[in-house]
């Protein structure tokens, strides 16, 4: 996980004015940088490309900053540079920032990183598949090469492929060829020096967060950040200020963007050329669709549900659903394995002896509920982590013992120790009272930014501080039961959290699922489940990215591997749902199957619960806000907008 930012100074884009009123810029450099630093604690690094309208390739301007950076270190602050000095020849420059939280790669990697030929690239994101990338490596490094290895020559960069003006036709790459071709989540800024052009974009379903300050009047920067900055103390008194900042950023639409540099026509001053580019990968374009082709269910799929008196039928269907689950838990465990595998760099601390891994805790942990998604994920998970370390379950509750997510997630412990008794399992026990959260809650509502509703706020706050690990471990007399337990302090160290993102979405999770199922019919279902699908990004991804990292710790979604959308989609939409069934029966029937194969029969039961409900902050929060839950659900508090503090 790593937090990634572009500032672009002194470059007209669209009508907005090229220079910016340092005094009235709501974000400074070192505004970013703070904010940045909490998701990348291992480095911290600046680098700056400064443009001239004279000479758009830099010339000396680069040998210039270059001298700056070797007085000042590799990687400074570079303070002094801050304003573009129209004396020494600047026109524009890019601010590039990168803090990283390293996971992958033998050698300590610090962000911008700079190739030979002058390409600048700060990346935060996971590549699991699509290039080829060895225990060894690190995802940043590999990336840079293969997307210094992009054409660079003048045509035209969309039309590259199908240009006679390209002699390397056959064998051009382009960036945005480079960029699809990722699995896994991924956020990316990277200048290309050769045609002065700046790439950014995010993945196609945003699991890796990138907010974007398009040019206005009012700031006519090109700001791009993974978070948005608490606004600074001396305008934090001011009502005026606040609503400029609520306004100032946006989530940035998943896709791969350019802004060409170009010196304008007459020669006074940088010009930014913004273009949107195609996903170039077939299979990746479907996922984006989203079509499922097998909607309503076929006849001999009717006769085998309604018939219950014939055996033979009820057998035929239990076949087919069991071949089902299998390809959707063959599915799981490839990505689960995919998000707990860590390299040498990662075990260079970790590996030895079986009491040195104790001593040093678990590499991975689960955000975890007792609930279907996260009991298939931990179960999932013992089969691959190596059996010499725990397993943390990190479990946040607004009502002690009482909330239902702390009640099904002990019951879960105790379901994962008897099919994996050899493993021991740290239920990791967050408390956490709301009438106690006083900054924290401040710090949420910037994290959670430009999402603005309570509903936000509450599942932001569970996110932000069950993510940070800090909690009880409930020491029992009788492993079986926490009636009367022993709880001590404790804090988790795992770095990466894998969370169950997605599963409601692709599955028929959600109550309004149901709804639109006995409102409408199959596909009212299959248009609510696509809506979900295409708007998750803005909806969760960007907030929930952005809450769990800023303690440092990397998120990982097993269910939003693209090889299991794809093997969901292409399954018959009666075989994921069947929404005629009680609640924890037919919801999310797939998933209840897959839950069975592996051995959690109890879990397989359970009843969905959001972590705003099952943790009962949206209680505590309907009280604070609205006096009581019943004043709360007929104000629909969920969707209403918190007010300017």
């Amino acid at each position: 996980m790593c937090g990634i930012a572009l500032l672009a100074l002194g470059i007209r884009i669209g009508c907005s004015p090229a220079e910016v009123d340092a005094d009235h810029a709501l974000f400074s450099v070192e505004d970013i940088k703070g904010s940045l630093s909490r998701r990348g604690p291992d480095s911290l690094g600046v680098e700056r490309v400064l443009l001239h309208r004279e000479d758009i390739s830099l010339g000396h301007a680069e040998e210039h900053y270059a001298e700056k950076r070797a007085v000042e270190g590799v990687n400074g602050s570079g303070d002094a540079l801050d304003e573009v000095n129209e004396t020494e020849g600047g026109v524009g420059e890019l601010v590039f920032i990168g803090a990283t939280l390293q996971l992958r790669g033998v050698r300590p990697v610090v962000q911008p990183l700079v190739d030979d030929l002058g390409n600048l690239l700060v990346y935060n994101g996971e590549i699991f598949g699509g290039f080829p990338i060895d225990n060894n490596s690190n995802d940043g490094e590999v990336l840079m090469q293969y997307l210094g290895g992009c054409c660079s020559h003048s045509c035209e960069i969309d039309q590259c492929l199908d240009s006679f003006s390209c002699h390397r036709k056959k064998q051009c790459t382009t960036i945005p060829d480079a960029l699809s071709r990722i699995k896994g989540p991924w956020a990316v800024i990277y200048w290309q020096e050769s045609t002065k052009t700046v790439w950014f974009g995010r993945d196609a379903f945003g699991r890796r967060s990138l907010l974007v300050h398009w040019p206005s009047r009012e700031d006519p920067r090109l700001l791009l950040s993974s978070v948005s900055p608490p606004i600074s103390e001396q305008r934090a008194g001011c009502k005026e200020e606040r609503v400029d900042e609520l306004k100032f950023w946006e989530e940035l639409t998943c896709g791969i963007y350019s802004m060409t540099i170009k010196t304008s026509k007459n020669g006074g001053f940088l010009v930014g050329e913004i273009n949107r580019h195609e996903w170039r990968n077939s299979v990746l374009k479907e996922l984006i669709c989203w079509e499922r082709v097998f909607v309503v269910p076929n006849n001999n799929h009717m006769n085998f549900t309604c018939n219950n008196k014939k055996s033979s039928d009820a057998k035929a269907l239990a076949e087919l659903m069991s071949i089902a689950a299998e390809k959707v838990l063959a599915a799981l465990r490839v990505s689960v394995r995919r998000r707990s595998s860590f390299n040498k760099n990662f075990q260079g601390g970790t590996c030895g002896s079986h009491s040195k891994a104790i001593s040093l805790g678990a590499p991975v942990a689960v955000l975890f509920s007792g609930g279907l998604d996260s009991m298939i994920i931990a179960a999932l998970l013992d089969q691959y982590l190596d059996p010499q370390y725990e397993i943390d379950l990190l479990n946040v509750s607004f009502d002690g013992p009482l909330a239902p997510d702390r009640i099904s997630a002990r019951a879960g412990q105790r379901e994962l120790r008897k099919i994996a008794p050899s493993r021991r399992w740290r239920l990791i026990e967050v408390d956490a009272e709301l009438s106690n959260l006083g900054s924290e809650m401040q710090h949420v509502v910037t994290l959670i930014h430009p999402a603005n509703t309570y509903m936000d706020l509450n599942i932001g706050t569970a996110l932000w501080l069950v993510a940070r690990g800090d909690g009880w471990i409930c020491e029992a007399t009788d492993e079986e039961t926490c009636e009367h337990p022993l709880r001590h302090k404790y804090e988790s160290r795992a770095k990466i959290l894998l969370v169950g993102s997605g599963a409601d979405e692709q599955c028929a999770g959600y109550g309004r699922h149901k709804t639109k199922y006995r409102h409408g019919s199959w596909h009212e279902l299959d248009e609510e489940m696509r809506l979900d699908m295409q708007r998750i990004w803005k909806r969760n991804m960007g907030r929930d990215d952005r809450c769990i990292a800023d303690n440092g710790k990397e998120a990982r979604f097993p269910f939003l591997d693209e090889d299991v959308i794809k093997v969901l989609l292409d399954m018959p939409l009666w075989e994921i749902a069947d929404l005629d069934l009680p609640s924890g029966v037919g919801d999310k029937k797939i998933l209840r199957e897959v839950a069975r194969l592996l051995g959690l029969t109890e879990s397989s039961v359970r009843p969905k619960r959001a972590i705003q409900f099952g943790s009962r902050i949206a209680r505590e929060s309907n009280r604070k806000n609205f006096g009581s839950n019943r004043a709360a659900n007929q104000a629909s508090a969920g969707s209403v907008a918190f007010g300017i503090p």
